[in-house]
């Protein structure tokens, strides 16, 4: 079964906060000079931790000049919110409103009830510091903790609005509340997957007529006191004592995990001829997409079965004049079984091509942004596409036998198309193909 003909779907504005920046230019500018944003985390203390490297947005500090450039009620209410957001939320709404600022859609010009938003997450944790007061109070003469006391004397606290911080719908909430947008509103958990499903039910959205224009969003960290934690006892996290900037290597033979960042990006997508009327700037347009999830009976997933089942049905969906993409974005992790998997899954889904599609993973620059990975990397690509040219996959040294794909290398054209993938180690995947706006609309 092939797209739709009816109603297609363009992007014509994006956004983003990334640990190479936070200005679409910033972020290429990284990449194709082979930078790596991995440095030592100074978020919160590691000592204690076998880990003291990731890859921070460490030029997003949560001011409201992060945010880009604001009409004057929205800087009011942004800063009046900051309060209750988490830094993911502050960071899912920057680059909302960047991505709202480069579409060139102002308030005046919105309609509201036709401008929806889809944002995903990753599951939102609080911070220690959050605690720490209530709990110091209901200290027990022993030094232990006094639950008795939790209820009159350790809760009140807290803040009274702490959990609005934590909430992973929140990001829509604010994002659809400061801008007005009433709007299809939705908000995902899908982990790493969440971006790319975000897009593919925006466009539906679109497409179905519900909705002229949506903001496809994702924000996420692996940067952070307990998330960090979390990786680190159920993922292959890459440590060691030689140049952090070397340990996220994509597909590479000697492959020793991922490394943990944090970002968030927003596309706007519009309905193409409500984006024509405009005279908008078009970047690309979605041709396909496809989430799928595979898990075998304890629930582990089954990385290649469901990134195999999305990319496919992504690609058969776009059906692309010369039957296969420019070059493919992938989940790029950087773990033994995650890359090798992923390998087999593109080996799966386009065959002989395989060995002629470059393949990039801007993984190997920035790390695991945990949700808010697979929107930053589609900008990459597009932006890739209009500069006609692919950033080489850093790290990328020693071929491994067991990851048959052809990594992209300075001066790989980047193609008039190009399909993008996550996947979660629960075995819930999402593809998507974008074509580029001037190679063949």
């Amino acid at each position: 079964m092939s797209r739709s003909v009816g109603r297609r779907v363009v992007i014509t504005g994006m956004g983003l906060i990334s640990p190479l920046g936070l200005t679409p230019d910033e972020l290429w500018s990284g990449l194709i000079e082979g930078r790596s944003a991995v440095g030592p985390i100074g978020l919160f203390p590691t000592d204690g931790l076998p880990l003291h490297h990731g890859a921070e947005a460490r030029g997003f500090t949560g001011e409201i000049d992060n945010f880009g450039p604001l009409e004057t009620e929205v800087k009011k209410a942004i800063r009046k919110g900051l309060k209750v957001m988490c830094r993911e939320s502050q960071m899912a709404v920057a680059a909302a409103q960047r991505a709202l600022h480069s579409c060139g859609l102002t308030a005046a010009d919105r309609v509201p009830e036709r401008f929806g938003c889809v944002f995903g997450s990753d599951y939102m944790l609080t911070l220690p510091e959050d605690f720490t007061a209530g709990v110091a109070r209901c200290q027990g003469a022993g030094g232990g903790f006094d639950f008795d006391r939790w209820a009159t004397d350790g809760m009140p606290l807290l803040n009274p609005l702490w959990l609005l911080k934590y909430l992973p719908n929140m990001p829509a909430s604010h994002i659809a509340i400061y801008n007005d947008l009433r709007g299809p509103s939705n908000s995902l958990t899908v982990r790493e997957a969440s971006g790319h499903v975000a897009i593919g039910e925006a466009t539906m959205t679109i497409q179905r007529g519900a909705a002229d224009v949506m903001l496809a969003g994702a924000t996420g960290t692996r940067v952070h006191p307990m998330k960090t934690v979390h990786a680190l006892q159920s993922e292959q996290v890459a440590l060691g004592a030689d140049d952090p900037a070397g340990w996220s290597r994509p597909f590479d033979r000697n492959r020793r995990g991922m490394v943990l960042g944090e970002g968030a990006a927003v596309l706007v997508l519009e309905e193409l001829e409500h984006a024509l009327r405009r005279g908008a700037t078009i970047h690309g347009e979605v041709l396909g997409h496809a989430s799928r999830h595979a898990a075998d009976s304890h629930n582990l997933g089954l990385r290649r079965k469901a990134l195999g089942l999305s990319l496919g049905r992504a690609l058969e969906m776009a059906n692309l004049p010369a039957g296969r993409p420019g070059h493919v974005h992938a989940h790029g992790l950087s773990t033994v079984g995650g890359d090798r998997s992923e390998a087999e899954a593109i080996g799966d889904v386009l065959g002989q091509d395989s060995a002629a599609v470059p393949v990039v993973a801007a993984k190997a620059n920035f790390g695991n942004l945990g949700a808010g990975s697979g929107l930053v990397e589609c900008i990459a690509s597009l932006l890739a596409m209009r500069h006609g040219t692919l950033f080489p996959l850093l790290n990328f040294q020693s071929p491994d036998p067991e990851c048959a794909i052809r990594a992209a290398v300075a001066g790989d054209p980047a193609g008039a198309s190009f399909v993008s993938s996550s996947v979660t180690p629960q075995g819930q995947a999402g593809s998507v193909v974008i074509a580029g706006w001037n190679l063949g609309a």
